[in-house]
């Protein structure tokens, strides 16, 4: 009896643990739509020797800005008071580095002013752009002071100098941003330098500038100051320079950003995400809008997901942007990560735009207020020539030069018409990637454009701010429809933080990462990991990726071997694996012993999270299998099925079954034999055959029924990697210990309490 006593009390222990561990779930909701097929933890990249971090090695924090060189192999980090220069093929390797603190009467004017002498009263690099072959502009907030200079890199990319040029140090003012938790953006483009920042301390005036640097002769230009249909509390998000046409005179420079929607009222702030441009050859009006953009446009961005009665689900605010270039430079693909944040609903979203639909916004019809409330509606008066917002150019027009030969009602107009009447709407107009209810917002975003077996894709590397990157595939679907499936999710620093950068090295297949604590260096792929079959190979749909027919491997378009199998379009098995063989139905019986009345825990955990489980069991003398149902005493688990209160019945052969994409195979095989009670503790039979040990696990001599076998010869459940005495009795002792701790707290408690009893006696 003390035997069943004690089995009871750690049968007791081990169901509480499983249940408190394991989420207990429907079975059709147990892998839910938009799980990532493989979910690596940071020990989980550092074993597989795909991800190298750097965390603590060097004296600083916040590494905002990152410059990567692909033809000569060097990456630049800009972090706190230090420029790094790392070697991007290997970031094990120490980095050469540029000690560039805030000038020390700065630092003590930033602390009298109340900032945080830590986290903002230092010299924060926020800005890395190459000048030319051997320079690199840089700036930084310089403790509330930017300020900017050269970095010289030399020819040589083995051995590169890497030094800063003092007396080439400038103000970083209109170039870089006072603090270093503000939102900017700089692109330097033709040796002049755009930027989106505020130029003042409190970082209240805020304009998107073209400000001269070392050698340039083009003079400072900004947009109009305290004027709310300019900017409204902009947040700059991204800045690039796109060509329109063949002409230099057309090439325009693009800003992204989100602000306070002038189009709402003063009770209902909405925040906007806008596109906004300027030609480069703008130099500002003559007798008006003198040192001012006259040729600055702003449109509205729209992401959103349809809904009923054209009730759609807006994301409004943008987080990033990336341009993925084409074959044609005048129209890349534009990449927004937005996100939608309140007390009922938080979830982001991508969306994707073409340039055509940008330029048709700014094409289009102008905003205007009118009216006795002021609305905005569209403008149909008369638009003057040339139409505002278009570059001069005397190759089709000799009368306009310049914009300071602009006539008056040109400069007149644009002084109050920035924004454009029709909004851009993405590709497909919907997202191609949501994620809602997630602990975690996307942040980042950069794409690459992957050749495969059956077509081009586009892999995006969404970054969030709890430190994971979620590797997603966009496939092309029929009637302009896209389907997002997520490979990947990487916790690619080992306590969460938000990623403030990423950069993508196509030709060295890496993704560098940054945050406050450090960098990373990730590989775009992992193909091992999917599995050593054909099959697990061809569901994983991972155009990096192919059979080869011995494993999983990179996937090179210019490899002609008949061997090589790939669909990522359809994820086929059975297409492209029959010839090879998969190795799925090899799958090995493990014996697994329960006792009548007590309950047992069969695992399986698919490779992919994509996967639809189902149990099959097979009983002793049955013809055929049939499929478990949830019920009482059959509990599905996330990663296995519970078992309550076994009968003799319950004997025959388990099956976990994994479906994924209409292809079934099988991942576990168990043959469970119920123990009766009479023949628990009962000498072994002496004529019997003996059992034996396989794996870990003990084999009878019969496949079903009664054996005459001791405790510790059916308690040898596969839980975890260990048997099932051996987890309970670490439950037990852990269990122990912990109200061994809290004994010892109490007794501590309780002599402090005499002691203060002794010291300050009660008087009388």
């Amino acid at each position: 009896m003390g035997f069943l006593t004690a089995l009871s009390r750690r049968r007791t222990l081990l169901l509480c643990l499983l249940i408190q561990l394991l989420q207990v779930t429907s079975w059709s909701s147990a892998w839910t739509q938009g799980a990532p097929r493989l979910r690596l933890s940071f020990r989980d990249l550092q074993t597989s020797n795909s991800s190298t971090v750097i965390i603590g090695s060097i004296n600083s924090s916040s590494y905002q800005a990152l410059l990567l060189d692909e033809d000569r192999g060097w990456l630049l980090a800009g972090a706190k008071n230090h420029i790094f220069l790392f070697h991007s093929d290997n970031l094990n390797e120490s980095p050469d580095k540029i000690y560039w603190p805030a000038a020390k009467d700065h630092v003590e004017h930033c602390k009298l002013a109340g900032k945080n002498a830590e986290t903002e009263c230092a010299n924060f690099i926020r800005l890395l752009q190459h000048f030319n072959k051997t320079h690199v502009y840089a700036c930084g907030t310089g403790a509330f002071h930017p300020v900017c200079t050269y970095i010289d890199l030399g020819l040589s990319s083995e051995e590169p100098t890497f030094l800063l040029i003092p007396h080439l140090v400038e103000s970083g003012r209109g170039k870089c941003p006072y603090s270093p938790l503000e939102p900017f953006t700089a692109v330097l483009t033709d040796e002049k330098l755009y930027a989106g920042t505020s130029v003042d301390f409190m970082g209240t005036n805020a304009a998107l500038f073209r400000t001269a640097i070392q050698g340039s002769r083009q003079h400072y230009i900004r947009t109009e100051a305290n004027q709310d249909h300019w900017l409204n509390d902009p947040k700059f998000i991204g800045s690039y320079s796109i060509p329109d046409t063949h002409s230099p005179d057309d090439d325009k420079v693009y800003f992204f950003f989100k602000e306070t929607a002038v189009e709402s009222n003063q009770w209902d702030k909405r925040i906007y995400t806008r596109v906004a441009r300027v030609c480069k050859n703008d130099v500002g009006g003559k007798r008006s809008l003198i040192n001012r953009w006259t040729t600055f446009l702003k449109a509205r961005l729209v992401c959103s997901v349809p809904g009923p009665e054209d009730r759609d689900t807006y994301f409004d605010e943008l987080e990033d942007i990336f341009l993925l270039e084409t074959r044609d430079e005048q129209n890349p693909l534009v990449f927004g990560v937005f996100s939608a944040s309140s007390a009922v609903f938080k979830g982001s979203a991508v969306c994707v735009y073409s340039m055509a639909s940008i330029r048709a916004a700014f094409k289009g019809p102008f905003a205007h207020k009118e009216g006795l409330d002021y609305r905005w509606v569209e403008y149909k008066g008369r638009i003057p020539y040339p139409r505002p917002g278009t570059c001069p150019s005397e190759t089709y027009d000799p009368l306009h030069k310049s914009t300071q030969d602009f006539p008056d009602d040109v400069i007149s107009f644009m002084r109050g018409h920035q924004l454009m009447w029709e909004v851009v709407h993405p590709l497909n107009r919907k997202p191609v990637f949501v994620r809602t209810g997630a602990p975690y917002l996307l942040k980042k975003v950069v794409v690459d454009r992957v050749e495969a077996d059956d077509g081009q894709y586009n892999v995006l590397y969404l970054a969030t701010d709890e430190g994971k990157v979620l590797k997603v595939i966009s496939i092309p679907k029929e009637s302009w429809q896209s389907e997002a499936i997520v490979l990947e999710e990487l916790s690619v620093f080992q306590k969460p933080t938000p990623i403030l950068n990423m950069k993508l090295s196509t030709k060295r297949q890496q993704l560098y990462v940054s945050s406050v604590s450090g960098v990373a260096q990730v590989s775009l792929h992992r193909c091992d990991l999917y599995g050593k079959a054909c099959a697990d190979c061809c569901l994983a749909r991972d155009p990096y990726c192919a059979w080869d027919g011995s494993s999983c491997s990179r996937y090179f378009p210019t490899n002609k071997r008949r061997a090589r199998r790939q669909d990522v379009k359809h994820g086929d098995p059975k297409s492209q694996c029959h010839d090879i063989g998969d190795g799925f139905d090899d799958v090995e019986e493990k014996v697994i012993y329960g006792v009548e009345t007590n309950s047992t825990y069969l695992e399986c955990v698919p490779r992919s999270q994509q996967t639809s489980i189902r149990w099959t069991v097979q009983h002793p003398r049955a013809d055929h299998s049939h499929e478990l149902k949830n019920d009482d005493r059959f509990v599905y688990m996330e990663h296995g099925i519970l078992i309550h209160q076994l009968e003799t019945r319950d004997a025959g052969i388990y099956s976990c079954m994994a479906e994924e994409l209409s292809f079934s195979h099988t991942i576990a095989r168990y043959s469970l034999r119920v123990i009766e009670h009479e023949h628990i503790g009962a000498p072994p039979s002496r004529g019997g055959a003996a059992s034996r040990v396989v794996g870990g696990v003990r084999q009878g001599p019969t496949p079903f029924g009664p054996s005459h076998l001791h405790y510790k010869d059916y308690m040898q459940l596969s839980i975890s990697g260990m048997s099932a005495d051996e987890y309970c009795d670490q439950i037990w002792h852990r269990t122990k210990r912990r109200q061994k701790m809290h004994n010892l707290k109490w007794k501590q408690a309780l002599e402090n309490r005499k002691g203060r009893v002794r010291r300050h006696p009660r008087t009388e």
